[in-house]
Protein backbone atom coordinates (compact mmCIF):
# COMPACT_ATOMS: atom_id res chain seq x y z
CA UNK A 1 0.00 0.00 0.00
CA UNK A 2 1.13 3.18 -0.82
CA UNK A 3 -0.67 5.75 0.66
CA UNK A 4 -3.77 5.80 2.59
CA UNK A 5 -7.13 7.95 2.61
CA UNK A 6 -7.40 8.32 6.52
CA UNK A 7 -11.31 9.06 6.70
CA UNK A 8 -14.01 8.99 4.02
CA UNK A 9 -14.61 12.96 4.59
CA UNK A 10 -10.95 13.83 3.88
CA UNK A 11 -9.25 15.76 0.56
CA UNK A 12 -5.57 14.71 1.47
CA UNK A 13 -4.34 11.63 1.30
CA UNK A 14 -1.07 10.89 3.23
CA UNK A 15 1.59 9.02 1.01
CA UNK A 16 3.03 5.67 3.05
CA UNK A 17 5.87 5.85 0.10
CA UNK A 18 7.36 8.29 -1.73
CA UNK A 19 5.18 8.74 -4.77
CA UNK A 20 7.08 9.91 -7.48
CA UNK A 21 5.54 12.83 -10.06
CA UNK A 22 3.74 11.55 -12.62
CA UNK A 23 2.46 8.50 -10.73
CA UNK A 24 -1.26 7.49 -11.16
CA UNK A 25 -2.91 6.92 -7.66
CA UNK A 26 -7.04 5.69 -7.34
CA UNK A 27 -8.96 7.60 -4.52
CA UNK A 28 -12.59 7.95 -4.32
CA UNK A 29 -12.95 5.89 -7.63
CA UNK A 30 -10.98 8.55 -9.36
CA UNK A 31 -7.46 7.89 -11.24
CA UNK A 32 -5.26 11.10 -9.98
CA UNK A 33 -1.78 12.04 -11.33
CA UNK A 34 0.63 13.03 -8.95
CA UNK A 35 1.97 16.60 -10.04
CA UNK A 36 5.25 16.46 -8.01
CA UNK A 37 7.41 14.38 -6.18
CA UNK A 38 5.97 13.59 -2.15
CA UNK A 39 7.63 12.08 0.16
CA UNK A 40 6.41 9.32 2.61
CA UNK A 41 4.54 10.97 5.38
CA UNK A 42 3.16 14.11 3.29
CA UNK A 43 -0.06 14.94 2.12
CA UNK A 44 -1.32 15.10 -1.47
CA UNK A 45 -4.68 16.74 -2.85
CA UNK A 46 -7.31 14.33 -3.79
CA UNK A 47 -9.56 16.65 -5.37
CA UNK A 48 -9.70 20.66 -6.00
CA UNK A 49 -9.26 22.33 -2.57
CA UNK A 50 -9.81 26.14 -3.17
CA UNK A 51 -8.16 29.24 -1.87
CA UNK A 52 -9.43 29.56 1.36
CA UNK A 53 -10.79 26.42 2.07
CA UNK A 54 -9.78 23.65 4.82
CA UNK A 55 -7.75 20.71 4.19
CA UNK A 56 -9.76 17.63 6.06
CA UNK A 57 -7.39 14.96 7.51
CA UNK A 58 -8.62 12.05 10.07
CA UNK A 59 -11.96 13.81 9.30
CA UNK A 60 -11.49 17.26 10.58
CA UNK A 61 -9.98 20.59 9.66
CA UNK A 62 -6.36 21.06 9.51
CA UNK A 63 -5.89 24.32 8.63
CA UNK A 64 -6.65 25.99 4.97
CA UNK A 65 -4.52 26.73 1.79
CA UNK A 66 -3.35 30.08 0.77
CA UNK A 67 -4.05 29.23 -3.04
CA UNK A 68 -5.68 26.75 -4.69
CA UNK A 69 -5.02 22.88 -4.62
CA UNK A 70 -5.30 21.04 -7.65
CA UNK A 71 -5.52 16.81 -7.52
CA UNK A 72 -1.87 15.09 -7.19
CA UNK A 73 -0.51 18.38 -5.24
CA UNK A 74 1.61 18.02 -2.22
CA UNK A 75 0.33 20.06 0.87
CA UNK A 76 2.30 21.27 2.84
CA UNK A 77 3.43 23.91 5.22
CA UNK A 78 3.82 26.28 2.52
CA UNK A 79 0.56 26.35 0.79
CA UNK A 80 -1.39 25.14 4.46
CA UNK A 81 -1.85 27.55 7.21
CA UNK A 82 -3.28 26.69 10.85
CA UNK A 83 -7.37 28.28 12.01
CA UNK A 84 -5.93 28.42 15.13
CA UNK A 85 -6.84 31.43 17.27
CA UNK A 86 -6.74 32.78 21.22
CA UNK A 87 -8.89 31.95 24.02
CA UNK A 88 -12.01 29.65 23.35
CA UNK A 89 -15.54 29.11 24.66
CA UNK A 90 -16.45 25.81 25.01
CA UNK A 91 -19.45 23.59 25.72
CA UNK A 92 -19.78 20.25 27.24
CA UNK A 93 -21.42 17.82 24.38
CA UNK A 94 -20.34 14.52 25.74
CA UNK A 95 -20.57 11.56 23.16
CA UNK A 96 -20.82 7.94 24.16
CA UNK A 97 -17.84 5.78 25.28
CA UNK A 98 -17.30 2.85 23.61
CA UNK A 99 -16.46 -0.14 25.59
CA UNK A 100 -13.48 -2.14 25.54
CA UNK A 101 -13.26 -5.94 26.32
CA UNK A 102 -10.54 -6.17 29.21
CA UNK A 103 -10.24 -9.84 27.91
CA UNK A 104 -8.28 -11.64 30.49
CA UNK A 105 -6.44 -10.25 33.67
CA UNK A 106 -3.20 -9.86 32.51
CA UNK A 107 0.04 -9.73 35.96
CA UNK A 108 3.27 -8.27 35.56
CA UNK A 109 5.80 -8.82 38.31
CA UNK A 110 6.48 -5.66 40.49
CA UNK A 111 7.68 -4.20 43.69
CA UNK A 112 4.64 -3.93 46.72
CA UNK A 113 6.19 -0.60 48.88
CA UNK A 114 5.42 -0.47 52.40
CA UNK A 115 2.63 1.86 51.72
CA UNK A 116 0.92 -0.59 49.26
CA UNK A 117 1.93 1.54 46.08
CA UNK A 118 3.37 -0.43 43.72
CA UNK A 119 6.91 0.22 41.53
CA UNK A 120 8.77 -1.56 38.43
CA UNK A 121 12.43 -1.02 39.68
CA UNK A 122 14.02 -0.58 42.98
CA UNK A 123 16.47 2.30 42.04
CA UNK A 124 18.55 3.82 44.75
CA UNK A 125 18.09 7.91 43.41
CA UNK A 126 19.98 11.07 44.83
CA UNK A 127 18.21 13.81 44.45
CA UNK A 128 19.83 17.61 45.06
CA UNK A 129 17.37 20.52 46.47
CA UNK A 130 19.35 22.83 44.72
CA UNK A 131 22.15 22.74 41.75
CA UNK A 132 24.98 23.72 43.81
CA UNK A 133 25.13 20.20 44.95
CA UNK A 134 25.05 18.46 41.52
CA UNK A 135 28.55 17.76 42.10
CA UNK A 136 28.23 16.21 45.59
CA UNK A 137 25.28 13.84 43.92
CA UNK A 138 27.39 12.81 40.97
CA UNK A 139 30.22 12.01 42.99
CA UNK A 140 28.17 10.09 45.39
CA UNK A 141 26.54 8.27 42.59
CA UNK A 142 30.33 7.63 40.98
CA UNK A 143 31.42 6.27 44.16
CA UNK A 144 28.28 4.01 45.29
CA UNK A 145 28.06 2.39 41.50
CA UNK A 146 32.04 1.62 41.50
CA UNK A 147 31.51 0.37 45.27
CA UNK A 148 28.28 -1.97 44.60
CA UNK A 149 27.99 -2.52 40.89
CA UNK A 150 24.26 -1.92 41.65
CA UNK A 151 24.22 -4.97 42.82
CA UNK A 152 20.91 -6.56 44.14
CA UNK A 153 19.10 -3.45 42.88
CA UNK A 154 18.15 -1.87 40.01
CA UNK A 155 19.94 1.32 39.62
CA UNK A 156 21.95 4.17 41.09
CA UNK A 157 21.60 7.35 39.68
CA UNK A 158 21.65 10.96 40.58
CA UNK A 159 19.07 13.44 38.75
CA UNK A 160 20.74 16.97 38.65
CA UNK A 161 18.95 20.13 38.34
CA UNK A 162 19.77 24.01 38.01
CA UNK A 163 17.10 25.23 40.04
CA UNK A 164 15.82 25.11 44.27
CA UNK A 165 17.49 28.54 44.24
CA UNK A 166 16.80 32.18 43.39
CA UNK A 167 13.23 31.03 41.92
CA UNK A 168 9.99 33.25 42.75
CA UNK A 169 6.21 31.95 43.43
CA UNK A 170 4.73 29.39 41.20
CA UNK A 171 8.76 28.58 39.90
CA UNK A 172 9.70 27.60 43.09
CA UNK A 173 6.89 25.86 43.81
CA UNK A 174 7.34 23.62 40.67
CA UNK A 175 10.83 22.75 41.55
CA UNK A 176 9.36 21.53 45.07
CA UNK A 177 6.38 19.37 43.52
CA UNK A 178 8.77 17.93 41.10
CA UNK A 179 11.47 16.56 43.60
CA UNK A 180 8.94 15.74 46.00
CA UNK A 181 7.17 14.06 43.42
CA UNK A 182 10.49 12.08 42.60
CA UNK A 183 11.30 11.19 46.07
CA UNK A 184 7.63 9.36 46.88
CA UNK A 185 8.31 7.70 43.37
CA UNK A 186 7.43 3.85 43.90
CA UNK A 187 10.43 2.88 41.56
CA UNK A 188 12.75 4.43 44.26
CA UNK A 189 13.67 1.68 46.73
CA UNK A 190 15.63 3.88 48.21
CA UNK A 191 16.41 7.74 48.05
CA UNK A 192 18.97 10.23 49.29
CA UNK A 193 18.16 13.85 49.22
CA UNK A 194 21.01 16.40 49.15
CA UNK A 195 21.13 20.02 50.34
CA UNK A 196 23.06 22.36 50.67
CA UNK A 197 21.66 24.37 53.71
CA UNK A 198 21.37 28.03 52.55
CA UNK A 199 18.96 27.38 49.34
CA UNK A 200 15.57 28.58 49.53
CA UNK A 201 14.34 25.16 48.95
CA UNK A 202 15.28 24.85 52.70
CA UNK A 203 16.28 20.96 52.93
CA UNK A 204 14.24 20.32 56.48
CA UNK A 205 10.92 22.23 55.04
CA UNK A 206 11.47 19.99 51.69
CA UNK A 207 11.26 17.14 54.01
CA UNK A 208 8.06 18.13 55.82
CA UNK A 209 6.54 18.61 52.02
CA UNK A 210 7.21 14.69 52.29
CA UNK A 211 4.08 14.18 54.23
CA UNK A 212 4.24 10.40 55.87
CA UNK A 213 7.09 8.86 53.84
CA UNK A 214 9.14 6.42 55.30
CA UNK A 215 12.13 7.39 56.82
CA UNK A 216 13.47 4.21 56.25
CA UNK A 217 14.05 4.91 52.81
CA UNK A 218 14.18 7.93 52.53
CA UNK A 219 17.11 9.79 53.99
CA UNK A 220 18.52 13.55 54.23
CA UNK A 221 21.89 14.89 53.71
CA UNK A 222 22.74 18.42 54.35
CA UNK A 223 26.36 19.41 53.34
CA UNK A 224 27.02 22.48 55.47
CA UNK A 225 26.32 20.51 58.25
CA UNK A 226 28.74 18.02 57.56
CA UNK A 227 33.17 18.11 57.94
CA UNK A 228 32.92 15.34 55.20
CA UNK A 229 29.82 15.58 52.80
CA UNK A 230 30.83 12.62 51.00
CA UNK A 231 32.09 10.41 53.74
CA UNK A 232 28.26 10.66 55.31
CA UNK A 233 26.72 10.57 52.02
CA UNK A 234 28.04 7.06 51.43
CA UNK A 235 27.11 5.93 55.04
CA UNK A 236 23.71 7.01 54.14
CA UNK A 237 23.68 5.06 51.25
CA UNK A 238 25.51 2.09 51.92
CA UNK A 239 22.33 1.59 54.51
CA UNK A 240 19.75 2.77 52.04
CA UNK A 241 21.02 -0.34 49.67
CA UNK A 242 21.40 -2.85 52.62
CA UNK A 243 17.38 -2.21 53.20
CA UNK A 244 16.65 -2.28 49.39
CA UNK A 245 18.87 -5.28 48.93
CA UNK A 246 16.08 -7.94 49.68
CA UNK A 247 12.94 -6.37 47.99
CA UNK A 248 11.67 -8.73 45.41
CA UNK A 249 9.50 -8.54 42.58
CA UNK A 250 5.81 -10.33 42.91
CA UNK A 251 3.02 -11.16 40.96
CA UNK A 252 0.61 -7.63 40.84
CA UNK A 253 -2.44 -7.36 38.75
CA UNK A 254 -2.14 -4.63 35.67
CA UNK A 255 -4.18 -2.60 37.26
CA UNK A 256 -2.11 -1.20 38.88
CA UNK A 257 -0.03 -0.20 36.32
CA UNK A 258 0.67 3.58 35.77
CA UNK A 259 1.74 4.60 32.07
CA UNK A 260 2.48 8.01 30.39
CA UNK A 261 1.85 8.69 26.55
CA UNK A 262 3.82 10.91 25.10
CA UNK A 263 5.02 11.88 21.08
CA UNK A 264 8.27 13.52 19.89
CA UNK A 265 9.86 14.38 16.82
CA UNK A 266 6.39 12.84 14.78
CA UNK A 267 6.27 12.63 11.64
CA UNK A 268 3.21 11.98 9.40
CA UNK A 269 2.98 8.60 9.77
CA UNK A 270 2.82 9.03 14.07
CA UNK A 271 -0.84 9.74 13.70
CA UNK A 272 -1.37 6.36 11.38
CA UNK A 273 0.57 3.81 13.09
CA UNK A 274 2.66 4.87 16.85
CA UNK A 275 0.03 6.77 18.48
CA UNK A 276 -3.28 5.12 17.41
CA UNK A 277 -1.16 1.82 18.90
CA UNK A 278 -0.71 3.75 22.49
CA UNK A 279 -4.11 4.79 22.03
CA UNK A 280 -5.60 0.93 21.64
CA UNK A 281 -3.20 0.05 24.52
CA UNK A 282 -4.64 2.79 26.41
CA UNK A 283 -7.46 1.80 26.03
CA UNK A 284 -6.70 -2.16 27.42
CA UNK A 285 -5.24 -0.72 30.84
CA UNK A 286 -8.11 1.19 31.32
CA UNK A 287 -10.25 -1.42 31.04
CA UNK A 288 -8.32 -3.72 33.11
CA UNK A 289 -8.16 -1.07 35.89
CA UNK A 290 -5.31 0.43 35.13
CA UNK A 291 -4.34 4.46 34.37
CA UNK A 292 -2.89 6.33 31.63
CA UNK A 293 -1.81 10.17 31.47
CA UNK A 294 -1.77 12.25 28.13
CA UNK A 295 -0.39 15.59 28.49
CA UNK A 296 1.23 18.16 25.81
CA UNK A 297 -0.96 20.39 26.28
CA UNK A 298 -0.06 22.64 23.04
CA UNK A 299 -0.17 19.78 21.20
CA UNK A 300 -4.00 19.01 22.05
CA UNK A 301 -4.86 22.39 20.66
CA UNK A 302 -6.81 22.11 17.56
CA UNK A 303 -8.31 18.42 18.50
CA UNK A 304 -8.93 20.12 22.59
CA UNK A 305 -12.90 19.21 21.92
CA UNK A 306 -12.49 15.40 20.95
CA UNK A 307 -10.82 15.24 24.43
CA UNK A 308 -13.36 17.81 26.45
CA UNK A 309 -16.33 15.44 25.16
CA UNK A 310 -14.99 12.48 26.25
CA UNK A 311 -15.04 14.17 29.95
CA UNK A 312 -16.64 11.61 32.44
CA UNK A 313 -18.99 14.71 33.61
CA UNK A 314 -19.32 18.21 33.87
CA UNK A 315 -17.01 19.11 36.33
CA UNK A 316 -14.19 17.28 34.54
CA UNK A 317 -15.10 19.03 31.48
CA UNK A 318 -14.64 22.37 33.20
CA UNK A 319 -11.30 21.24 34.65
CA UNK A 320 -9.83 20.60 30.83
CA UNK A 321 -11.63 24.07 29.58
CA UNK A 322 -9.03 25.85 32.14
CA UNK A 323 -6.35 23.02 31.58
CA UNK A 324 -6.60 24.48 27.49
CA UNK A 325 -7.01 28.25 27.98
CA UNK A 326 -4.51 28.43 30.82
CA UNK A 327 -1.75 26.80 28.70
CA UNK A 328 -3.13 29.45 25.81
CA UNK A 329 -3.62 31.94 28.39
CA UNK A 330 0.41 31.36 29.21
CA UNK A 331 1.37 31.74 25.54
CA UNK A 332 -0.71 35.23 25.15
CA UNK A 333 1.24 36.76 28.24
CA UNK A 334 4.39 36.24 26.62
CA UNK A 335 3.24 37.73 23.62
CA UNK A 336 3.66 34.61 21.65
CA UNK A 337 0.83 32.76 19.06
CA UNK A 338 -0.53 29.78 20.09
CA UNK A 339 -0.41 28.16 16.87
CA UNK A 340 3.85 28.76 16.97
CA UNK A 341 4.29 24.81 16.47
CA UNK A 342 4.95 22.21 14.80
CA UNK A 343 8.30 22.15 14.85
CA UNK A 344 11.22 22.10 11.55
CA UNK A 345 11.67 18.12 12.20
CA UNK A 346 7.61 17.86 12.20
CA UNK A 347 7.37 19.73 8.80
CA UNK A 348 10.21 17.57 7.39
CA UNK A 349 8.41 14.66 8.58
CA UNK A 350 5.32 15.40 6.48
CA UNK A 351 3.15 17.54 9.47
CA UNK A 352 2.36 21.19 8.53
CA UNK A 353 0.24 22.67 11.28
CA UNK A 354 -0.59 22.69 14.70
CA UNK A 355 -3.97 21.00 14.22
CA UNK A 356 -2.64 18.35 12.04
CA UNK A 357 -0.50 17.71 14.99
CA UNK A 358 -2.82 17.49 17.80
CA UNK A 359 -5.24 15.25 15.62
CA UNK A 360 -2.04 13.04 15.45
CA UNK A 361 -1.48 13.66 19.10
CA UNK A 362 -4.55 13.20 20.83
CA UNK A 363 -5.14 9.68 18.95
CA UNK A 364 -2.85 7.84 21.89
CA UNK A 365 -5.90 8.71 24.53
CA UNK A 366 -7.84 5.92 22.76
CA UNK A 367 -11.59 6.55 23.59
CA UNK A 368 -11.68 5.95 27.07
CA UNK A 369 -13.37 8.77 29.07
CA UNK A 370 -11.27 11.64 30.39
CA UNK A 371 -11.17 11.04 34.31
CA UNK A 372 -9.47 13.40 35.91
CA UNK A 373 -7.23 16.40 35.19
CA UNK A 374 -3.79 17.50 37.28
CA UNK A 375 -2.01 20.31 37.26
CA UNK A 376 1.69 20.15 36.55
CA UNK A 377 3.25 18.69 39.57
CA UNK A 378 -0.16 17.21 41.08
CA UNK A 379 -0.03 13.37 41.44
CA UNK A 380 -2.44 10.62 40.48
CA UNK A 381 -5.51 9.60 42.34
CA UNK A 382 -7.86 8.21 39.91
CA UNK A 383 -7.79 5.38 37.74
CA UNK A 384 -8.19 5.82 34.09
CA UNK A 385 -7.65 8.28 31.33
CA UNK A 386 -6.04 11.43 33.13
CA UNK A 387 -5.11 14.41 31.47
CA UNK A 388 -1.57 16.46 32.93
CA UNK A 389 -0.60 20.41 32.52
CA UNK A 390 2.67 20.38 30.75
CA UNK A 391 4.29 21.64 27.38
CA UNK A 392 5.15 19.70 24.36
CA UNK A 393 8.86 19.76 25.62
CA UNK A 394 9.63 16.33 24.88
CA UNK A 395 12.12 15.88 28.40
CA UNK A 396 9.70 18.64 30.41
CA UNK A 397 6.70 16.20 29.51
CA UNK A 398 8.21 12.98 30.09
CA UNK A 399 9.52 14.29 34.02
CA UNK A 400 6.18 15.25 34.69
CA UNK A 401 4.51 12.36 33.75
CA UNK A 402 6.89 10.35 35.67
CA UNK A 403 6.37 12.68 38.86
CA UNK A 404 2.79 12.33 38.41
CA UNK A 405 3.09 8.45 39.69
CA UNK A 406 3.77 7.33 36.27
CA UNK A 407 5.87 3.95 36.50
CA UNK A 408 7.01 4.32 32.57
CA UNK A 409 6.49 6.62 29.56
CA UNK A 410 5.72 5.15 26.33
CA UNK A 411 7.25 7.50 23.77
CA UNK A 412 6.56 7.16 20.13
CA UNK A 413 7.99 8.95 17.23
CA UNK A 414 8.72 9.49 13.50
CA UNK A 415 12.36 11.42 13.45
CA UNK A 416 14.33 9.66 16.78
CA UNK A 417 15.36 10.75 20.19
CA UNK A 418 17.77 8.80 22.36
CA UNK A 419 16.40 10.09 25.77
CA UNK A 420 14.96 9.19 28.66
CA UNK A 421 13.81 10.57 31.90
CA UNK A 422 13.50 8.88 35.43
CA UNK A 423 11.50 6.32 34.28
CA UNK A 424 12.20 3.62 31.90
CA UNK A 425 11.31 5.62 28.49
CA UNK A 426 10.07 3.14 25.93
CA UNK A 427 10.15 4.88 21.75
CA UNK A 428 7.99 3.84 20.19
CA UNK A 429 8.89 3.97 15.75
CA UNK A 430 6.17 5.03 13.15
CA UNK A 431 8.15 3.56 10.61
CA UNK A 432 10.35 0.35 9.90
CA UNK A 433 13.09 3.23 8.46
CA UNK A 434 13.99 4.22 11.95
CA UNK A 435 13.77 1.33 13.55
CA UNK A 436 16.23 0.22 11.18
CA UNK A 437 18.23 3.06 11.40
CA UNK A 438 18.52 3.38 14.82
CA UNK A 439 18.03 0.49 16.65
CA UNK A 440 19.89 2.11 19.91
CA UNK A 441 17.18 4.26 20.55
CA UNK A 442 14.10 2.50 19.39
CA UNK A 443 12.50 -0.19 21.22
CA UNK A 444 9.20 -1.42 19.37
CA UNK A 445 8.69 -0.77 16.23
CA UNK A 446 4.76 0.27 14.85
CA UNK A 447 5.84 0.58 11.63
CA UNK A 448 4.34 -2.67 10.44
CA UNK A 449 1.22 -1.58 11.17
CA UNK A 450 1.84 0.70 7.78
CA UNK A 451 3.07 -2.85 5.98
CA UNK A 452 -0.05 -5.02 6.29
CA UNK A 453 0.45 -6.71 10.17
CA UNK A 454 -2.65 -6.14 11.49
CA UNK A 455 -3.75 -3.67 14.90
CA UNK A 456 -5.15 -6.65 16.96
CA UNK A 457 -1.84 -8.39 16.34
CA UNK A 458 0.47 -5.52 16.67
CA UNK A 459 -1.16 -4.52 19.76
CA UNK A 460 -1.17 -8.37 21.90
CA UNK A 461 2.94 -7.95 20.70
CA UNK A 462 3.20 -4.79 22.19
CA UNK A 463 0.83 -5.15 25.35
CA UNK A 464 3.43 -8.10 26.43
CA UNK A 465 6.43 -5.40 25.60
CA UNK A 466 5.18 -3.63 27.97
CA UNK A 467 4.73 -6.08 30.54
CA UNK A 468 7.90 -7.05 30.13
CA UNK A 469 9.54 -3.87 30.42
CA UNK A 470 7.30 -3.36 33.62
CA UNK A 471 8.50 -6.84 35.01
CA UNK A 472 12.08 -5.66 34.48
CA UNK A 473 12.81 -5.58 31.05
CA UNK A 474 15.35 -2.76 30.43
CA UNK A 475 14.28 -0.08 27.90
CA UNK A 476 17.04 1.31 25.52
CA UNK A 477 17.39 4.56 27.25
CA UNK A 478 18.36 2.30 30.68
CA UNK A 479 20.60 0.21 29.36
CA UNK A 480 22.99 3.29 28.00
CA UNK A 481 22.27 4.98 31.37
CA UNK A 482 20.38 7.96 29.62
CA UNK A 483 18.51 9.20 32.66
CA UNK A 484 17.27 13.30 33.18
CA UNK A 485 15.09 15.37 34.27
CA UNK A 486 14.12 18.74 33.28
CA UNK A 487 11.25 21.45 35.45
CA UNK A 488 9.50 23.74 33.27
CA UNK A 489 10.35 27.49 34.36
CA UNK A 490 8.28 30.37 33.02
CA UNK A 491 8.93 33.22 35.66
CA UNK A 492 12.14 35.24 36.06
CA UNK A 493 15.57 34.34 38.05
CA UNK A 494 16.82 35.89 40.48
Amino acid sequence: MKYILIHPDDNVAVALQPLPKGEGITCGGHEIRILEDIPAGHKVAVKTILQGENVIKYGFPIGHVTQEAMPGQWINEHVLKTNLQGITDYRYQPVAIPGTDAGKPHTFKGYVRKNDDVGIRNELWIIPTVGCVNGVAQELARRMNEETCAKDIDGITAYTHNYGCSQLGEDHENTRRILRDMALHPNAGGVLIVGLGCENNQPEDFMASLGDYDKQRIRLLVCQKEEDEIARGMEILRDLHASMANDIRTDVPASKLKVGLKCGGSDGLSGITANPLLGRFSDYLVAQGGTTVLTEVPEMFGAETLLMNRCKDEATFQKTVSLINDFKQYFLEHKQPVSENPSPGNKAGGISTLEEKSLGCVQKSGTSAVCDVLKYGGRLTSCGLNLLSAPGNDLVASTALAASGCHLVLFTTGRGTPFGTFVPTLKVSSNTTLFKKKPEWIDFNAGTLAEGESMNRLLARFTDFVLDVASGRQTLNEQHAYHEIAIFKSGITL
